[in-house]
């Protein structure tokens, strides 16, 4: 073998060696550290549940004016969009023929008290007489009818003057309500008919408004079902707040008055009705809002975060927990609904689990690991990353997704999960 040859095959030897050299040394190392995972310290607490509720706002009083005497309109008294209060005057129609009708009245009335007064002068000669044994007693009694029939046609000729009057009252049209007037849907010179069909004009109430929301009947049965331990104690914040279309908060709150003792046979659904303040008339008649309605309260429920539940293939929720030996457990959850950024969670979690929140991609159940407590810094990290720690806790080796909430808040995919937010109506109403 040559010089170039023998100085080939010794730089092939040491190569091989230099690249076992790493592998050899880990194999005597021992195996790799476990994953390093973080996880969240979950704590209990009382929930007070809430349901989103879609409804439209409706005036608190609307009146409709229409005319109660016919005859041609001469004035219009108001300015379309503004306030009105009870009795402003807002339409006058033509009253002469109304006057003349009042004249007319008075005038009968005075010939029907006449009549009386001649009657009962009549009626007291007739008495004298029968005292003197002059009138005979069929006499007295004709004289006594004739006087009571006109004293009851003055009090006829009373009537009439009284109605003549009130029509002669009801050309001048006034506001039935305080609230703010609409469009006009009649002007001066249109000739008007007494109680007809199309209203002059639209007054609505709008401080306060009312909210009427509809929920399932059938979310109301399972809700009762939970019993007298899931009502709202006494003293619980019962206020409604208003999402409107926009996505904002309203700033008042408001509160359940009434609920409707009725389902819908067509829908399926019972009307609730709210009364919100509105003292700068920022709510319409009309508008669509989301009523966030307080329903019920779990006692010593899990709120776990988001970022740590995932689903099974099966659909249902669950989460990685990391037990007091560092071993990774799966726990199937029951899921009430979200709250925030964290789900209410009724079984499968409790005061003190450790649940996984960041690294799901990496372990499984059995594993040992490496936990770290989730802070305040990661918090805002994974906020600022535009949930990008949801994304990776739902990546758990492509089998599992984020849990996400049915349209009403609740997780009916849940081992037995019922859906109190859906109900509640009922006990709220009743509180």
């Amino acid at each position: 073998m040559n010089t170039l040859t023998r100085t080939l095959v010794i730089a092939a030897l040491l190569s091989a060696r230099m690249a076992g050299g790493p592998a050899q040394a880990q194999q005597q190392g021992g195996e790799a550290p476990p994953p390093a995972v973080t996880v969240v310290t979950l704590k209990s607490a009382d929930v007070t549940l809430t349901s989103s509720l879609p409804g439209r706002v409706a005036a608190s009083a609307e009146a409709e004016l229409r005319p109660q005497v016919s005859g041609l309109i001469t004035e219009r008294l108001f300015n379309e969009g503004s306030v009105v209060a009870e009795g402003d005057p807002l339409y006058r129609i033509d009253p002469r023929s109304y006057e003349a009708g009042v004249a007319q009245a008075d005038a009968a009335l005075a010939q029907a008290q006449a009549q009386a007064e001649s009657a009962r002068r009549e009626a007291d000669r007739v008495a004298a007489l029968r005292d003197r044994r002059v009138a005979s007693e069929q006499t007295q009694d004709s004289a006594i009818a004739a006087r009571d029939a006109a004293e009851a046609a003055v009090k006829a000729a009373e009537a009439q003057l009284q109605s003549a009057r009130i029509d002669l009252d009801r050309t001048t049209i006034t506001s039935p309500i305080d609230g703010v007037i609409g469009l006009a849907q009649a002007s001066q010179g249109a000739l008007v008919t007494a109680s007809q069909a199309a209203p002059l004009v639209v007054i609505r109430r709008i401080d306060p408004v009312h909210v009427d929301v509809t929920q399932s009947a059938a979310d109301i049965v399972r809700w009762q079902r939970q019993g007298a331990a899931a009502a709202l104690p006494e003293g619980t914040d019962r206020t409604v707040t208003l999402r409107l279309a926009d996505g904002s908060t309203y700033e008042h709150t408001g509160s359940l008055t009434a609920a409707e003792p009725h389902v819908d046979e067509t829908t399926g659904v019972i009307t609730l009705r709210m009364e919100v303040p509105n003292p700068d008339g920022f709510l319409l008649p009309g508008m669509y809002v989301l009523a966030d309605l307080p329903q019920a309260q779990l006692k010593d429920v899990v709120l776990a975060p988001q970022e740590g539940v995932t689903r099974d293939r099966r659909g249902r929720p669950v989460a990685m927990v990391v037990n007091d030996q560092n071993v990774v457990e799966e726990r199937l959850l029951d899921i009430v609904q979200d709250r925030g950024t964290d789900w209410v969670v009724r079984e499968g979690l409790a005061a003190g689990d450790r649940i996984v929140v960041a690294g799901l991609q990496k372990i499984g159940a059995g594993m040992t690991v490496t936990p770290e407590e989730w802070t305040e810094t990661e918090a805002d990290a994974a906020t600022a990353a535009d949930g990008s720690a949801p994304a990776d806790a739902g990546a758990d080796a492509g089998s599992a997704e984020p849990a996400t909430p049915d349209g009403d808040g609740a997780d009916p995919a849940a081992a037995g999960a019922e859906d109190p937010a859906g109900g509640g109506n009922a006990e709220a109403a009743g509180n």
